[in-house]
C-alpha cells in the first residue's frame, strides 16, 4: 500500500506549530484530505493488479548516481547536494534547498550547506513555512506550480545567486500548445546536460513515473540522454533511494497532468516545470 505522502511526521509538529485555526475547520480539512486519499487509491490498486502505468513496461529504472557526475560540474553538485524532504509535503523544500546549495557551490565556492530549515526560515515568500506544516497555510500544504515558481526565485535572490531568468511553464495536453512546449523542453534539457547553463526543477505526477499514488510532486531534473530520449529524476522523495530515468513521453505526461480535480480545492491544477536560466 502505498504511503500517505501528506502526513506530517510528529518532529514537526513542534517545529511548526500552528495554532490559528478552529477546530472544526482542522476537521473539514482532514476529512477532505482522506477522501482525496481513498478516491486516488483505486488508481493505485487497479495499475498494480493489471500491471499498468508505473507498474507496466516502461517504468522509472533506477541509476547508479555515480554515472551522473561524469565530465558535468553542474550535475556532479546537484548530486552532492542532493537532500530528501522531511516531511511528507516538503518536497518543494528539498528540491529548492539543493538547487541553491548547488549553485552557491559553482558561484561563490564549497560552503557550509544551507539546511532545509534555514531556507524556509529564511525565505518568507507565499508563506512557505507555513505550508510545510501539518496543519498547512489556511489549510493548504505544499507549493503549487505558480507559487513554487514565486518561491524558487525569491530563493536565488535571498542567497545571492546569479541567474538570468526563471520562468514557471505549465505544461500542456492541447495538441498544438503540447508540440510547442515538449520541443522547448527538450532543448533546455540538451543545454542542462551538454552546457550546464540552466536547471529545471519538474511539478509532476508522481504515480506516472512511479509506484505511487497520482499526487503532485516536486524534484529537481538531473541528466537528460538525447541519444535514447531518457530523462533523469532526483527524486526527493525518501521512499526513492536512487535517481532514476523515464523516457520523455512519461516525463511530459507527468508534466502535463492536470491533478485530480479535487486538488484544485489546495491550489493545484496542473504540473510543468521552473527553468533557472544562469548564464
Amino acid at each position: 500500500m502505498p504511503r500517505r505522502r501528506e502526513i506530517d511526521t510528529s518532529t514537526i509538529e513542534t517545529f511548526y506549530p500552528d495554532r490559528t485555526r478552529s477546530v472544526p475547520r482542522e476537521r473539514e480539512m482532514n476529512l477532505r484530505r482522506a477522501l482525496i486519499h481513498g478516491i486516488l487509491y483505486f488508481p493505485y490498486v487497479f495499475n498494480k493488479i493489471t500491471g499498468t502505468g508505473a507498474f507496466g513496461p516502461g517504468g522509472a529504472e533506477d541509476i547508479d548516481p555515480s554515472v551522473l557526475a561524469e565530465s558535468n560540474p553542474l550535475k556532479a553538485a546537484l548530486l552532492k547536494h542532493h537532500v530528501k524532504q522531511f516531511n511528507g509535503s516538503a518536497c518543494s523544500v528539498a528540491s529548492v534547498v539543493s538547487v541553491v546549495n548547488t549553485l552557491r557551490d559553482l558561484q561563490h565556492g564549497p560552503s557550509i550547506p544551507i539546511s532545509q530549515r534555514d531556507i524556509l526560515e529564511s525565505v518568507r515568500t507565499a508563506h512557505w513555512k507555513e505550508r510545510m506544516s501539518r496543519k498547512g497555510y489556511n489549510g493548504k500544504r505544499g507549493l503549487p506550480l505558480p507559487v513554487l515558481g514565486e518561491v524558487v526565485q525569491s530563493s536565488l535572490d535571498t542567497y545571492g545567486i546569479r541567474y538570468r531568468a526563471v520562468e514557471t511553464v505549465p505544461a500542456s495536453k492541447k495538441p498544438g500548445r503540447a508540440q510547442k512546449i515538449r520541443e522547448i523542453l527538450l532543448k533546455r534539457l540538451w543545454e542542462f546536460e551538454n552546457r550546464g547553463t540552466c536547471l529545471i526543477i519538474a511539478h509532476f505526477d508522481q504515480g506516472t513515473y512511479v509506484q505511487a499514488l497520482n499526487i503532485p510532486h516536486i524534484s529537481p531534473v538531473g541528466g537528460f540522454d538525447a541519444q535514447t530520449g531518457k530523462v533523469v529524476v532526483l527524486d526527493v522523495d525518501p521512499e526513492q533511494e536512487k535517481p532514476y530515468r523515464i523516457d520523455f513521453d512519461t516525463f511530459y505526461r507527468g508534466l502535463s497532468s492536470d491533478y485530480h480535480h479535487m486538488l484544485s480545492f489546495f491550489g493545484y491544477r496542473g504540473g510543468g516545470y521552473v527553468w533557472v536560466q544562469l548564464f
